[in-house]
């Protein structure tokens, strides 16, 4: 994934059933700043010129964390979401990164479905807390 392929993969996330967008960190600018920050982690999938996936990887030097791992529905149980995830893992564990997370939004089952199916598991023992340090980048 390059800072060329964001404004396409804003296209793909946005209305994307599970997909959660911040619109000021979730803007070009702050993907481009996540890019500068991890790059060669994130992946895109191309078929016939159009985007049909994409995954930002990133990490903070002791976790990897894959956000907004995307495949538009008619390219979806061909592999391709698979490929893109052992990718970015890859390009993790490249970095010294042995251990990845991804965030999954509490309704989206179908999501959840995919991750336990290429291997990932659910952690009941932790949940997310969050607190906004600046209410005009949050």
């Amino acid at each position: 994934m390059t800072v060329a392929d964001l404004p396409a993969c804003l296209a793909l996330w946005t209305g994307m059933p599970g997909i959660t967008l911040f619109p000021a960190t979730d803007s070009i600018d702050g993907l481009k700043r996540y890019l500068a920050r991890n790059p060669g982690l994130s992946v895109v999938a191309f078929k016939d010129g159009q985007l049909v996936g994409a995954c930002l990887a990133g990490h903070d030097a002791r976790r990897g964390y894959l956000h907004h791992a995307a495949v538009i529905e008619e390219h979806r149980r061909k592999g391709l979401g698979r490929t893109m995830v052992e990718w970015c893992l890859q390009a993790l564990r490249n970095e010294g990164i042995g251990r990845c997370h991804i965030f999954v939004n509490a309704g989206n089952d179908e999501g959840k479905e995919f991750w336990r199916h290429v291997g990932w598991e659910e952690r009941l023992s932790v949940h997310v807390m969050s607190v906004t340090t600046d209410p005009a980048k949050a």
